[in-house]
Formats: structure tokens, C-alpha cells, sequence
């Protein structure tokens, strides 16, 4: 239900799976193994499969901490966008990228929960897109030391109001891997 004219395709958008990103990641293991489950069904279903990847100061291009993990593959026929801030549409080519692709609904994976995530999500439904959450598909890492609540609470609290996220003619909401339909 887009507000995007002529834009009926779904797109798969992984976030910031990153060596980095992801090292103290909460379920590490079993969200990359369910990005993995989303990558074969996407590529099966012939659906864009579209790849976020985060630098910054602590995050230095070309070093090891910013390489994706070696579990997940990224094909080459398959888009990689490079961003510096949490939204993956800020200062980036995602936009483009998607309207070559006809896609305006997103189903989105990946990392931090609480950072790029959200601003992705935030940043798709202000842009006009539907944006789908995948709620056994993102992570963060421990923040409790600065005040945060507990991974686990950050993640159902995200998956929470995401579930109910609408705006005029666009749809957020939330999905486990098992029934993701693109």
C-alpha cells in the first residue's frame, strides 16, 4: 500500500551485518542464520535483495571490523549501498537504487536495533514506503552499561511498536522469518 506511484516490488534490505557491528550482537548465530533463511527464499522468489553497509570513525572502511560476516553472501548482481548515518536513505544512493528496482515495500533485517534499524524503518515510512520488520532478524549489542535496557527487551520493545507503525498509505508492521512473503 506504498504511496510510491508504480512501485510494486518488495525488496529484501540487510543492514550493517558487519564484523563491527555485530561481534557482542544478542542471538548472533540464529539472526544471521534467519537473514540466511530470508536470503534463499528472496533469491528463489527472483526478489531484490539490497545490502547496507555502515563507516564512520570506529568503523573504517576497508578494515576487517567493516567487512560483512563471513556467513552471509552477497552476490554481485546484488546492490551494496554505503552509508554513514543510522537511516540507510541519508546521503546515500538506497533510493535510487530501489526506484531502478520498482520496489516500494522493504522487509528489513540486520543491525543495531536500536540505531540503524530504527532510522531505516523511521526513514522508509517518511520516504513513502511500506517497511516490514523482521522480528527475529535484527539485533543489537549490550548497552546496559549506559543506561539501555537489555538486548532482548530492546528488540521485543522495537518488534512492539513496529507491529502497530502505520501513516497515511503506508504500512509498517512485523513478521517472523518462518512467514516472511514477498
Amino acid at each position: 500500500m506504498t504511496t510510491l506511484p508504480d512501485r510494486p516490488n518488495t525488496a529484501l534490505l540487510i543492514i550493517d551485518v558487519q564484523n563491527g557491528v555485530v561481534e557482542d550482537a544478542h542471538d548472533r548465530a540464529g539472526v544471521i542464520a534467519n537473514i540466511n533463511t530470508l536470503l534463499d527464499k528472496a533469491r528463489a522468489d527472483d526478489v531484490p535483495v539490497v545490502w547496507v553497509q555502515h563507516s564512520d570513525e570506529d568503523l573504517q572502511r576497508d578494515s576487517t571490523p567493516w567487512e560483512y560476516v563471513p556467513e552471509l553472501k552477497r552476490l554481485d548482481t546484488e546492490p551494496l549501498v554505503h552509508k554513514n548515518y543510522g537511516d540507510s536513505f541519508e546521503d546515500t544512493d538506497l533510493e535510487s537504487v530501489l526506484a531502478d528496482r520498482g520496489v516500494g515495500r522493504l522487509v528489513v533485517t540486520g543491525a543495531q536495533t536500536d540505531a540503524c534499524i530504527r532510522s531505516t524503518l523511521h526513514g522508509a515510512i517518511v520516504r513513502g514506503y511500506d517497511a516490514t520488520l523482521v522480528a527475529d532478524a535484527h539485533t543489537t549489542e549490550d548497552h546496559t552499561a549506559y543506561g539501555a535496557p537489555t538486548p532482548a527487551q530492546v528488540i521485543a520493545h522495537t518488534n512492539l511498536y513496529w507491529k502497530f507503525q502505520s501513516a497515511p498509505g503506508r504500512q509498517g508492521g512485523t513478521v517472523e522469518t518462518a512467514e516472511v512473503s514477498f
